[in-house]
């Protein structure tokens, strides 16, 4: 949709990103009544539009370009462009199954490891056709236990003790990862009720789940299940088995599925090895536990993830927390230089480096996790714009471009601004926090000319100014008239 330019070495200059006099600096009128309609001020928002391939980028318009504001899920632009720059677009993540003693006939009598690479996408299929591997090498039964190898990111588990982001922390967005995430620890689980009954079915092969079913008839549609749903919880643990109950109000002939991360993920894996293994007639009576692989561990299989670039079009177009923060923290990984060997603080060093090569200052920006799910994260218009405006040279700027939604196409924008003049016009990854709407990408308008397009609202009541940022596109796509 959008061509590379290559006249913008001067675009990346934090010269020329500070306020311009030729920029315009009143809103336009349709923005502005946007805003009239709303309890937002226009002063909450920065702002700017930068045509793309000039070589002066004076913006057309700015407004607090220089703040520092929370940016929400565009801070994604910044990460993933990020890795791509410097991981390439055909890295892959690997995961490990690894011994540390030789197979005797079809009996496995050592321990076996599992040594996670960090892959943002190991679901329970592809998991399964790990362990299908192990079956057709000729192993049946496994004596020993099952080691999970996490060190890839250190420290291994940040979410152990980390206080929750909201009131929903079993929620998939929440979700804090691992360098060994299976299935981002999500138990899936279908309810389906009649005039009569309420009926549960656990949809995750996890062996040993019950369901304690609590839940009562309401008078309210099937669109609002979850307005009187209760969080489930653990309701006890007995060696092996987990119960889980469900309470709540659910609606009459409703049928919903729904994935929380509500299992200790050691358990998670333990339960959901035992499943599949078993199915594929294998036997195991081991226990799962922490550890590391030894030096002289046996590989068994090895799975390659899908590429960095297939990955991107998950991470921009669905904004997907979990997997961002892998991206973040596999920056800090795959870095040459660790700092005090901590996989975050690295990540955030090579970010600033990279900033830095390009010519863009670092000040003002904060980051936490890169995928801006965080009450901290802050970044400027003009930083936000400068990186947009290296994503549009890059070698990888059809990566780049390709993973952000299409505006009333596709993703996060599949049904903003239909019938508007910025439809199918506008590339934009969009950023929703309580206190936070954001907008941040390219659009091309009616006379081809490509623009950067950058705005953030922060307010308490940010949400109800999305309409503003929606007329902000349109007016660029629609060429400024």
């Amino acid at each position: 949709m959008l061509k590379p330019t290559t006249c913008l070495l001067g675009i990346i200059s934090s010269t020329l990103y500070s306020a311009s006099l030729l920029a315009q600096t009143v809103l336009p009128l349709k923005v502005e009544d946007a805003f009239r309609h709303s309890p937002v001020p226009s002063a909450a928002m920065s702002a700017v539009v930068i045509p793309l391939n000039s070589a002066t980028a004076t913006p057309v318009l700015q407004q607090n370009a220089d703040a520092s504001f929370s940016p929400a899920s565009t801070m994604k632009l910044l990460t993933t462009l990020i890795a791509l720059e410097e991981l390439g677009p055909t890295f892959r993540w690997k995961t490990q199954f690894l011994t540390d003693k030789p197979l005797k006939k079809d009996t496995l009598n050592g321990n076996l490891y599992l040594r996670g690479g960090g892959d943002p996408n190991l679901t329970w299929e592809k998991f399964s056709v790990m362990l299908r591997a192990l079956r057709t090498q000729g192993i049946r039964k496994i004596n020993g236990d099952l080691i999970l190898d996490r060190s890839y990111f250190q420290p291994e588990r940040l979410d152990i003790g980390a206080p929750p982001f909201d009131e929903h922390p079993d929620a998939y967005y929440n979700v804090i990862p691992d360098a060994l995430l299976i299935h981002s620890n999500l138990t899936s689980f279908a309810i389906e009720s009649t005039a009569e009954r309420i009926d549960t079915r656990l949809l995750t092969p996890l062996d040993k789940i019950k369901f304690s079913n609590h839940l009562h008839f309401n008078e309210k549609s099937c669109a609002e299940w979850e307005s009187e749903w209760k969080a489930p919880a653990i309701e006890f643990q007995r060696k092996d088995q987990i119960e889980i109950m469900l309470s709540g109000g659910f609606p009459r002939r409703c049928k919903i599925t729904t994935n929380l991360n509500i299992i200790e993920r050691n358990q998670y894996i333990a339960h959901m090895f035992r499943t599949l293994w078993q199915e594929m007639g294998g036997s195991w009576q081991g226990q799962v536990r922490d550890g590391l692989v030894p030096a002289n561990a046996i590989l068994l299989h090895e799975r390659a993830s899908e590429t960095l670039a297939d990955t991107l079009r998950i991470v921009n177009k669905q904004s997907d927390n979990a997997m961002v923060k892998i991206l973040f923290l596999t920056l800090g990984a795959e870095s040459p230089d660790k700092i005090n060997g901590n996989t975050l603080q690295t990540a955030d060093a090579r970010v600033r480096n990279w900033l830095a090569k390009q010519g863009i200052s670092d000040a003002g920006l904060v980051l936490e996790n890169g995928s801006g799910l965080s009450r901290i994260e802050r970044i400027s218009a003009n930083q936000m714009a400068a990186i947009l405006a290296v994503g549009a040279r890059s070698l990888w700027n059809p990566e780049f471009s390709s993973s952000m939604p299409v505006a009333a196409l596709d993703g996060t924008m599949r049904k903003r601004l239909k019938g508007s003049a910025g439809e199918l016009r506008a590339r934009i990854k969009t950023g929703t926090l309580k206190n936070t709407t954001a907008i941040a990408g390219y659009v091309r308008d009616i006379h081809d000319q490509a623009w950067i397009v950058v705005a953030m609202i922060n307010h308490d009541e940010a949400s109800k100014a999305k309409p503003a940022l929606d007329e902000l596109l349109n007016w660029v796509a629609a060429g400024r008239p």
